[in-house]
């Protein structure tokens, strides 16, 4: 790619986010478009409602950055949880990392780089040179000038590595901090069993009385075996909407509004009055839930969550195995109630196995069937090739101005958009894979979808692009360096649009809400809903995490290599420093808090990118005939590993369980709170399925769930 193309594409996408920046800064403020932009104030009534008109409601203001900079990790902590805290961390992190990899890389590599003459690049014509001539490519073979690259791979290597563990132990202190900080909590004190053995003569219940009543006697208090209510779910979400409809026709003062037809979206059907339509409706399925729930009395599932007087029972009954047979008596941590995914509770231990086979077989033909896109993108960054393949675009491609977009800004795009699709699958096979609780989906989903980035993104485009006839030497793992030392520095200027693309204009759209405003405006028109009626969205961290995290390692990795991409990244990690707090504080509500559980996958992959970039340095240096520095690299990627497996034994276990000091300390301190029996006599139908409970729709106003 040339550099014009590059520029084509940073000039489209800026004009872009200034474009979702301006019209964010006036939307945010018409009163009819509160909902979208401040849901989560709306919600804990906040936002000021603005009816009056006046002219400042139509001009850009950067009022809200200044907002969204004052708020302290404190108040971030308060509001959001330590979920929240630990994902703006990322970015304070990848600030810190690729700052000190800016001033090195752009203000000492990338010079050295430019006035290497290995290309033979003339500075006459600059704008229709290639990006390589930023590159290490650019530097002659066997110069005493890549020494210099050597030192900064060990310096950088050594910074990332000071700052891993520096976050490492502040979340990981922070996490005991919150723990202590807490109040006592359900989950805390309740663990989820499975796969509980029945005999002929006992129920489950039973069971469960008998077995935790004679191992556990001092510590056991209660537990709620779970039942057979899928079927119940959905009708609960049908009454649900149709007592917000009720509701809200109840509320609306006009006669005519009172009348409608009953077929879809209200524009088929016969004619009827609708608030007796609505209440009849609701009647009907308030009776079958109620025989539904009449039902369930003997259909439970071999599970249950056991409650016991203690943090420290609680954690014994975990971590100690509590039958002869593995397979039997099989304990998880409880999540929270709220967090608690009920549909997936019947599957026994072999299923439960088996279905992670198929969700491992299916993230494969998923990998392999995205591999279409991928070489679609890479043919469009090679004109000669496009010409190639469509013979009849040569005349539409000798114009400056469409080669440039074609290659520089139409390749990434198209990849982005391919990308959409992927989260939401990520989410359902790791539904499939029988996790109980919300916030385990989405770790695993957030697992999946990173290593499907960092295979499909970058290694898949590395190969594809230039190396595609050599992966067999993949079989030889010492041609790894070599061919990775060819194959990345090629792709740098793909991944540099990627970055324009994919971040600055993505994290644009992230503040504009681009989906969320056009869906709604028609989905209030065809389902009767009005502005108080919506639900405040949760901080989406399976998709933003591994986004965030693959920036980081396309910047380890060219960080020597090709150093320009390091200013555009750097763009991006402000831009969604600023966005993202201002989106924790006016759009996201959390759904759940694992207590900072996200860092590890953060670390781990942080390690994988050092390491990738120093194969690429032994293969790149030994390209560039200096095997002495080649071999000096060896001994890096041992000691990253070194210290990587330091970290996992030293703070790792704080993230799997909190440890017995903890557990006692928090205990001992509960013995004299007055308010602990009327905790425990809550905990005992905190883990009730909400499918169970009493309802009462149409004949009152309480909320669904009130017994």
């Amino acid at each position: 790619m040339i550099l014009s193309a590059l520029l084509t594409s940073v000039g489209i996408n800026l004009g872009l986010c200034f474009l979702f920046f301006t019209l964010y800064s006036i939307l945010r403020k018409q009163p009819s478009f509160v909902t979208v932009y401040e849901p989560r104030r709306v919600a804990e009534e906040k936002s000021q409602q603005r009816s009056y008109f006046n002219l400042e409601r139509l001009l850009p203001s950067p009022g809200w950055v200044g907002k969204a900079w004052r708020l302290s990790e404190e108040e971030l902590l308060a509001m959001s949880g330590l979920d929240a805290v630990v994902f703006m961390r990322i970015f304070v992190f990848s600030l810190r990392v690729f700052t000190f990899a800016g001033i090195i890389g752009f203000f000492i590599l990338l010079p050295i780089n430019f006035t290497g003459d290995q290309l033979s690049i003339e500075f006459s014509d600059l704008p229709n040179k290639s990006l390589d001539s930023f590159s290490i490519s650019n530097v002659n073979d066997g110069s005493n000038r890549l020494w210099i690259h050597f030192c900064a791979v060990y310096l950088f290597t050594a910074f990332v590595s000071y700052l891993l563990y520096v976050e490492y132990n502040y979340i990981s202190s922070k996490r005991i901090a919150c723990f202590y900080a807490s109040k006592p909590q359900p989950h805390q004190f309740t663990i989820l069993a499975r796969s509980i053995p029945v005999s002929s003569n006992s129920s489950i219940p039973e069971s469960v009385e008998r077995f935790f009543t004679e191992n556990h006697s001092s510590t056991y208090l209660s537990h709620n075996v779970v039942h057979r209510s899928s079927k119940l779910q959905g009708q609960l979400t049908d009454a649900d909407k149709w007592h917000r409809r009720l509701l809200h026709l109840k509320a609306t003062n006009h006669p005519r509004g009172k009348f409608g037809r009953d077929g879809l979206f209200g524009l088929f059907g016969r004619k009827v009055n609708l608030l007796d339509h609505y209440e009849k409706k609701l009647r009907d399925i308030e009776d079958n839930i109620r025989m539904e729930q009449s039902s369930l009395a003997g259909k439970e599932v071999p599970a249950a969550f056991v409650s016991f007087k203690s943090r420290y029972g609680a954690a014994v009954a975990l971590h100690i195995q509590q039958g002869v047979n593995p397979t039997e008596w099989v304990t998880e941590p409880a999540p929270e109630p709220h967090d608690v995914h009920w549909h997936h509770f019947s599957a026994s231990f072999i299923k439960r196995w088996i279905y992670k086979i198929v969700v491992v077989v299916a993230c494969f033909v998923l990998t392999v069937l995205f591999l279409i896109p991928v070489f679609i993108v890479q043919g469009l960054t090679n004109l000669d090739q496009l010409e190639t393949w469509f013979p009849f675009l040569s005349g539409i491609l000798s114009i400056t101005f469409v080669s440039q977009v074609i290659t520089g800004y139409l390749p990434s795009l198209i990849l982005q958009l391919f990308l959409r699709f992927v989260p939401p699958i990520m989410v359902w096979l790791s539904s499939m894979q029988g996790y109980t609780a919300f916030s385990q989906i989405e770790k695993s989903a957030c697992v999946k979808l990173l290593w499907f980035t960092i295979w499909n993104i970058f290694f898949a485009n590395v190969l594809s692009g230039s190396a595609l006839y050599q992966v067999n030497v993949f079989l030889e793992p010492k041609q790894i360096p070599r061919v990775l030392a060819v194959a990345v520095p090629a792709q740098a200027s793909f991944f540099i649009t990627y970055v324009v693309t994919s971040g600055w204009t993505s994290t644009s759209s992230e503040l504009f809400r681009l989906f969320p405003l056009i869906c709604g405006f028609p989905k209030r028109k065809l389902s009767g809903k009005d502005d108080d009626d919506f639900e405040v969205p949760a901080i989406p961290f399976h998709k933003e995490i591994p986004k965030i995290v693959f920036f980081g390692l396309l910047g380890v990795t060219y960080f020597f290599l090709s150093p320009l991409i390091l200013p555009f990244l750097l763009v991006y990690y402000c831009l969604g420093y600023i966005v993202y707090r201002n989106q924790l504080l006016d759009v996201y509500e959390p759904k759940f808090d694992t207590g900072g559980t996200f860092w590890p996958i953060v670390h781990s992959s942080t390690i994988f990118s050092l390491v990738l970039m120093h194969i690429i340095a032994i293969g790149i240096f030994g390209l560039k005939k200096l095997p002495l520095a080649s071999s000096l690299i060896v001994p890096l990627p041992v000691l990253t590993l070194v210290f990587n497996d330091y970290c996992q034994k030293r703070f790792l276990p704080i993230f799997k369980a909190y440890p017995a000091e903890c557990l006692i300390k928090k205990d001992r301190d509960d013995q004299n709170d007055p308010s602990m029996p009327e905790f425990f006599d809550k905990l005992v139908t905190a883990y009730r399925d909400p499918a169970l409970m009493p309802i009462n729709y149409s004949g009152s106003d309480r909320t669904p769930f009130s017994p």
